[in-house]
């Protein structure tokens, strides 16, 4: 046998082990359910604290964009029109938020933690100084003191409205940014407090929000199923709220929005629990996208989330008192948050219902700008970039007794919104990359075993054909050397005589043939001489 015959034989062989194999394990996925399986062993390995260190302390820097309506026609609102809007802003914050207190329950199968969040001015994103420029809103404390004494005598509220209007207090009001975000001292709230010392005197939209937490949150770890991991088990000692009239909108679903499961696919709804919207929503997937360099999936809130019940019966529930419902794109929160008849929404009624949005001047809704969304890594679960809007609102009405009020149409009147956003670094992004990277490999491995079994297989098929070729060659120059050396042989060739005789003219009968025999062909002899 020859080398060449050697050499496809062996191709043969390799290429058909390769072939083999390489199928077998695409059709087993073993590889896959390896990497799988190495995932969720991942998450419950709840004994190494490391595990834990980007959840404890999230790398990604998180950004608080706050914009403001400032009023500019509060005269003509209060006459019985439209008010008209400006947005101004961002005034931009860093936000901090480290887990802090992390504690280990029931054999790792449980974590306790408090999200404790500090907020950082950053000028260099904002549009303005948060404490000089000045905003006209309206004077929530006011609207809600009106709201509180909405069920009391009308004597009553028209002695309390005589007295703030001796006051000087307005249905709108002028204040710095930072007053109004960050909290000032209300005279309305301080006279209050003298007849209810538990008033806070002090008012903001982000008062005593600066530095404190949220609640204290037990999340599930993972470990005795993969699916649970980050999911909250308890908020505040609390597994269900008890504002709404319903069980199903009082459940406390999904995780706080920082993690999510591994191996994450498109169809299925992710949960997060907002506290300071006191409800649970739902995302669902949108379409992929690419954030520097890694592959996500976005989830983003359907249009249900915040639908009217008359179009999604499931959110009847989140009316309080139970058939007292907004309308679509809207949601009363002051269930949760006492005091103002306050209303939550994305920013400039995006997905609302028109009359909202119709209802003030200067709002333009588009999905670029006020939709929220969440991009999710699908194998690790990690978000890689969030967006989180939401629009603060009061809800402004007549009320009798307060003469003020008494032109004004109802309105869910906005005060501001925000966006809240974060985007991996890049630090993490490199390592997320080279992460993805391995894991592709070693998913794909055997289809790189098929892949070079092919390879091989074109090999053999290039070897065969070559070897025919070779021999077809070799037989092609035997015949021309045979056919070669017969026409040499015969231009050499003599015709020799039997006999020494001269010739002569023979004697024969002229009906008998001549015989032949005389001379032998083709003998190989040099001629002789006569």
């Amino acid at each position: 046998m020859t080398r060449r015959s050697c050499a496809i034989y062996a191709t043969g062989i390799v290429c058909a082990h390769l072939l083999i194999v390489g199928i077998a394990l695409v059709v087993a996925q073993v590889f896959q359910t390896m990497i799988h399986s190495r995932l969720k062993k991942e998450i419950t390995l709840t004994e190494k604290s490391q595990m834990f260190e980007s959840w404890k302390n999230p790398p990604p820097p998180v950004y608080m964009e706050y914009y403001f309506f400032n009023v500019t026609n509060p005269e003509v609102f209060l006459a019985g029109g439209k008010a008209s809007l400006k947005q101004i802003g961002p005034y931009t914050y860093r936000e901090y938020r480290p887990r802090e207190n992390v504690t280990f329950l029931e054999n790792g199968t449980k974590l306790f933690a408090l999200n404790p969040k500090t907020f950082v001015f950053v000028p260099e994103k904002s549009a303005g100084n948060p404490e000089v420029d000045l905003i006209r809103t309206v004077n929530i404390p006011f609207v809600a003191i009106m709201n509180e004494l909405n069920s009391y005598s009308f004597f009553l509220r028209t002695m309390v409205s005589m007295y703030l209007n001796s006051m000087g207090v307005e249905v709108f009001m002028t204040r710095t940014v930072h007053e109004v975000l960050w909290g000032f001292k209300d005279p309305v709230l301080t006279k209050v407090k003298s007849l209810k010392p538990e008033v806070d005197e002090y008012f903001g939209l982000m008062w005593k929000k600066n530095g404190t937490h949220e609640g204290e949150f037990v999340f599930h770890t993972g470990e005795q199923n993969y699916m649970d991991y980050g999911k909250i088990d308890t908020w505040n000692g609390l597994r269900e709220m008890s504002w709404w009239s319903s069980n199903s909108s009082n459940m406390i679903n999904g995780t706080d929005g920082a993690v999510f499961h591994p191996l994450i696919n498109r169809n299925e709804l992710l949960y997060i629990f907002a506290a300071d919207l006191c409800r649970s929503i739902h995302l669902a997937y949108v379409k992929d996208v690419e954030v520097k360099g890694i592959q996500a999936y976005r989830f983003a809130p359907p249009n249900d989330v915040l639908m009217s019940p008359k179009e999604n019966p499931a959110n009847a529930g989140f009316c309080v008192p139970a058939g007292d419902c907004l309308g679509t794109g809207v949601l009363k929160v002051s269930v949760c948050r006492e005091g103002a008849p306050i209303v939550v929404s994305f920013p400039h009624f995006y997905q609302a219902d028109p009359k909202y949005i119709n209802a003030v001047e200067g709002l333009n809704p588009n999905k670029e700008e006020h939709e929220t969304y969440l991009d999710l890594q699908p194998t690790s679960g990690v978000p890689i970039r969030a967006c989180k809007r939401a629009q603060l609102n009061i809800i402004l009405k007549r009320v009798t007794g307060f003469p003020k009020t008494k032109l004004i149409h109802e309105t869910i009147f906005p005060i501001m919104f925000v966006n809240e956003t974060a985007t991996i670094d890049d630090n993490s992004a490199s390592q997320m990359r080279t992460l993805l990277l391995v894991v592709t490999l070693v998913s794909n491995f055997p289809l790189l075993i098929v892949g070079m079994g092919i390879i091989l297989l074109l090999v053999l098929v290039v070897l065969f054909c070559r070897n025919r070729q070779k021999k077809n060659e070799v037989k092609r120059i035997d015949f021309t050397e045979a056919f070669h050396s017969f026409a040499t042989v015969k231009d050499d060739t003599a015709y020799t005589q039997v006999s020494d005789k001269p010739d002569e003219p023979s004697e024969m009968p002229a009906n008998q043939p001549m015989k032949n025999g005389s001379y032998i062909a083709m003998s190989p002899v040099e001629a002789q001489k006569c």
